[in-house]
């Protein structure tokens, strides 16, 4: 007779690993609810790097960089008692990220100042390749600088970030619609701007397989 499996000691291996990471990031959640220090530490250094992604995308430098990250974390530790799972946790603090990003935008229209837009694309093209994309995305970043701040985080979020209409919708708190309504009117005049500007126009044609999502 086979010997029988000894189920007297801990049985987490029966837990499937996407439940195991649910029931981790529960506790993790309900300690930082509870104002525990160490969990709080962990969360910022889970996140930290994944957030600064998101608003480098979104904002097009680090200049003030610093200063998002601590408004965003600051919102995300605030409000973290009134998280109650509806959304997954990374698009809650998502949410968190926008909102800076937001304040940050209104008070840039209100004390408009020449920023150093960086390249936010990856990979390794040559000298020519990365001073033309350099310049590309400087142009972009100075058309977005023009666009209504709700306007231009749908965008980023779609056409740089790559996140879909629905999770913005869901990242910003508004209909599906207005997130499409939103991403499409400033494509539109991105668009617009780009006739004179094939750089510009280049990026754009880049996001033509996104074209039919947008169509109102």
């Amino acid at each position: 007779m086979s010997p029988q499996p000894n189920l007297s000691g801990p049985r987490v291996w029966l837990v499937p690993p996407s439940e195991q990471a649910d029931l981790e990031e529960t506790d993790l959640v309900a300690r930082c609810q509870a104002g525990d220090a160490a969990a709080l530490r962990k969360l910022f250094a889970r996140e930290r790097v994944r957030v600064h992604r998101v608003l480098y995308r979104v904002v097009g430098s680090n200049a003030h960089m610093d200063d998002l990250l601590q408004d965003t974390f600051l919102e995300v530790f605030r409000s973290l008692k009134g998280f109650r799972g509806d959304s997954s946790l990374r698009t809650w603090i998502d949410r968190c990220a926008v909102r800076a990003a937001y304040a940050h935008f209104r008070r840039k229209a209100r004390s408009p100042s020449l920023e150093p837009v960086q390249d936010v694309s990856s990979g390794a093209p040559s000298p020519e390749d990365r001073a033309c994309r350099r310049e590309a995305v400087r142009r972009l970043y100075a058309e977005l600088d023009r666009l209504e701040p709700r306007q231009r985080l749908a965008f980023t979020l779609f056409a740089v970030d790559g996140r879909s209409l629905r999770e913005i919708a869901t990242i910003m708190d508004s209909t599906l619609t207005t997130a499409k309504l939103r991403t499409w009117r400033a494509r539109r005049a991105l668009a617009k701007r780009a006739q004179q500007d094939p750089l510009l126009s280049e990026f754009l044609a880049d996001q033509s397989g996104q074209e039919e999502e947008l169509t109102p």
